[in-house]
């Protein structure tokens, strides 16, 4: 048979991912090595059975095509196959019956303990084996361990794969390593010795083992044995343990109570089992898992028969699975769902809540490594001042929101004088590259107590920077009764707002735009109201902001933009020669369905092309760039034409606007208020109107009540206007007779 080549490629190592899989590996394989343990076959001292299970534990769990335990002759000329497993396990080709023609391979085994092959065909240590076994096999990598009793080789497990191995894991080989001293004891319960031969075997094999044993005298309290385990794992010298009375272990000495607890278990005939950590002499910690029992020897002496392992990486990698859980990996802090479990067992002192206003356009302005330079940085004054202020907790919440938790029951805030310390600590400038930032901080705080039992502190405090964040100068907001109050008018607010949407109780009403120049109406922007069955008729000013925290905007906005083609289509049904404006919420705009509603409306109404024109606030527009330039532009490819609105309020630049294929800007009402008294106010105004000229976009001026403001705008070339100085929004019927009252194009009223 032809030798088969295989080609091994170079593996990256990636550290992190390295330290899970090993600690995972270990994990599993100590279950293996308890499966064993704890078998009715190794308590029984049935050695062929004990086999078989070893090498059908070992063969399902690791990824190999065969294992084999094989016992070799008491003169150490012969070997025999004890059991096997695997999917090679049916062939009738073995391991060479007589060890004289291995004779590197017994010595290699007997000096080194095991044999870790990679790939056998070129290892010299197994040259013996390649041409009569591993090539007729077809067996490219091996690791073979040694069965010893006192030094003495007894046998060999042997654990073979079909592939080359770039190499066995270190998890591996402790783990076949501890196979085989199981092995090795149960053999030595095997043999027919007399007692004290057994038992010196026993003795043997457990003093090679890496699991720690103590045996303990309950009747005299005194250690009357350890193996050279305990040893390596303590660092105390077995002589110092032999003969020490039990209550100077360090079990009880630094976990008194436990100690005493397992021991009242050990004489109630109960197993016991733990795990705990120890500190060493030299300063050093470990962690040991340990089973303790009893038993009773023939002449009656009752001993307790402590076994252990040191589990400190265990315990690490399970410490770092935590901290990766409950920790921000970016700023260090504890995250969301950690300061919700303290926060659930909280019920007195302060929460403040840090929201980073208009965080989103510093990301995508500044890129997100600067963003996360600035979330780093507020981090780490939030820790200055909790470890000044003694914070209970301090955790990054969201995106760009954080919380401190403060239950000092010593400490006396002053909740103005606090606050604003934080504030103005939060809102210094950072240097960030070589520019220097002003972050914008929103603060709410919530006096727990005063919440409890009643709402979640967080969701309060949630309410609260809402309002902060509203504020201008400095956004510090207290929860009270007054923002209580509106929050469960809001809440009632949310719950009618589903029936409001099943009940039908919406209606459009209709403002007129006015073409400054032709001195006509040209269109109309659809407003949305609310016939509320208890509060009379709302305005979105009442509503909107809750419907868009709910999500119920979506449903809204869907059924104004149907509700407002509907009524353009018989607009144009009737040769009306009209526009219709429709406001888009930035949840909508950004919903990725806008595009196909929009189109499914057009064809089903037939409405003009330019006819439509759907409004977005510039701060929305601007919340995701890429997305609302690409989505723009599908728009206006269907006939759509697209309003900035409230223009001037915003953050939108030249750039942007000439990315977007914008038709229209509408100026917004507050530098129209003041326009004749304002000389500021005209000057923006003024360079509006320069700019849309500039990039030949329309204009419209809202809230223009004074004909002082209209003649302002008309002097300035701006195109159109709407506000109380013409009509109020107006319910269709009374639209149409504005219209016709206005002498313009005849409008027949369905």
């Amino acid at each position: 048979m032809p030798i088969f080549g295989v080609l091994v490629a170079a593996v990256p190592f990636y550290p992190t991912r390295s330290f899970v899989g090993i600690r995972v590996k270990r994990r599993q394989h100590q279950h293996l090595l308890e499966s064993l343990v704890h078998s009715s076959a190794k308590q029984q001292g049935d050695f062929t059975k004990t086999a078989e299970l070893a090498t059908e534990l070992l063969c399902q769990n690791l990824a190999v095509s065969l294992v084999s335990v094989w016992i070799f002759s008491a003169d150490q000329s012969s070997q025999s196959l004890v059991a096997q497993f695997g999917a090679m396990a049916l062939q009738d080709t073995h391991r060479p019956h007589s060890l004289k023609l291995i004779p590197r391979y017994l010595t290699e085994l007997k000096n080194h303990r095991h044999i870790d092959a990679g790939n056998t065909l070129i290892d010299p240590r197994l040259t013996e084996l390649v041409d009569s076994y591993f090539i007729p096999r077809q067996i490219l990598s091996s690791l073979d361990v040694g069965i010893r009793i006192n030094g003495h080789l007894e046998g060999v497990l042997c654990i073979e794969r079909a592939q080359v191995t770039h190499h066995w894991h270190d998890s591996e080989i402790h783990l076949a390593c501890q196979m085989a001293d199981q092995l090795a004891l149960t053999l030595a319960t095997k043999h027919t010795y007399d007692k004290e031969e057994r038992l010196s075997l026993f003795r043997c094999a457990t003093e090679q083992s890496r699991q720690m044993s103590m045996l303990i005298n309950l009747h005299t309290e005194k250690v009357e044995y350890v193996n050279q385990a305990h040893e390596d794992i303590t660092g105390i010298m077995r002589d110092k343990s032999i003969g020490s009375n039990l209550r100077d272990l360090a079990f009880f000495k630094q976990h008194n109570e436990l100690a005493e607890q397992t021991l009242a278990q050990i004489f109630r005939g109960e197993q016991a089992k733990g795990e705990v950590q120890f500190n060493r002499a030299d300063g050093s910690r470990y962690w040991l898992k340990y089973v303790v029992s009893q038993f009773i020897t023939d002449r009656g002496n009752h001993y307790a028969l402590v076994s252990g392992e040191e589990s400190t990486d265990e315990h690490n990698y399970k410490a770092e699975l935590e901290r990766l859980a409950w920790r921000c990996s970016l700023t260090g802090l504890n995250n969301r769902s950690h300061f919700n479990r303290v926060l659930e067992k909280t019920t007195k002192g302060l929460l403040l809540l840090v929201d980073l206003v208009a965080f989103k356009r510093f990301n995508d302005t500044y890129g997100h490594e600067n963003g996360d330079s600035l979330l780093i940085e507020i981090g780490r004054r939030l820790k200055h001042f909790s470890e000044i202020n003694k914070a209970t907790e301090i955790a990054r919440v969201g995106s760009d929101e954080f919380a401190v938790l403060l239950t000092d029951d010593n400490a006396v805030y002053d909740l103005d004088y606090f606050s604003t310390r934080l504030y103005q600590h939060l809102a210094m400038p950072i240097l960030i590259g070589r520019e220097q930032i002003e972050p914008k901080p929103a603060l709410a705080v919530v006096d727990i107590a005063s919440v409890a039992n009643l709402f979640a502190p967080l969701t309060c405090a949630d309410i609260a920077v809402q309002y902060a964040k509203k504020k201008k100068g400095t956004a510090i907001q207290v929860f009270n009764s007054t923002l209580l109050s509106a929050f469960k008018e809001d809440a009632q607010i949310e719950r009618d707002l589903h029936s409001a949407i099943r009940g039908r109780q919406f209606e459009l009403y209709y403002q007129p735009l006015r073409d400054l120049e032709q001195r006509t109406y040209i269109g109309a922007e659809a407003l949305i109201r609310w016939h509320h069955p208890k509060k009379g008729v709302l305005y979105p000013g009442a509503f909107i902001d809750i419907a868009e925290q709910s999500g119920m905007i979506n449903a809204i906005g869907s059924w104004v933009l149907e509700a407002a083609c509907r009524q353009l289509n018989i607009w144009q049904h009737h040769n009306a020669d009209l526009s219709m404006h429709v406001n888009v919420s930035a949840r909508q705009f950004f919903s990725g369905n806008l595009y196909e509603q929009v189109w499914q409306l057009l064809t089903r109404y037939r409405l003009k092309p330019k006819t439509l024109i759907l409004e977005i606030t510039e701060t929305e527009l601007m919340g995701d760039i890429r997305h609302a330039t690409l989505l723009c532009q599908e728009l206006a490819e269907l006939g759509v034409g697209l309003a900035i609105d409230d223009f001037g309020t915003g953050y939108s630049s030249m750039r942007y606007l000439k990315q977007f294929p914008i038709s229209k800007l509408k100026i917004d009402r507050s530098f129209i208020s003041d326009l004749t008294i304002s000389r500021e106010s005209q000057e923006i105004v003024s360079a509006i109107i320069a700019m849309a000229s500039a990039l030949n976009i329309s204009l419209t001026a809202e809230g223009v009540e004074t004909a002082e403001q209209e003649a302002f705008l008309a002097k300035s070339f701006c195109h159109q206007a709407q506000g109380y100085l013409y009509s109020p929004a107006l319910r269709e019927p009374e639209f149409a007779q504005f219209l016709l009252a206005a002498k313009e194009p005849s409008l027949v009223t369905h």
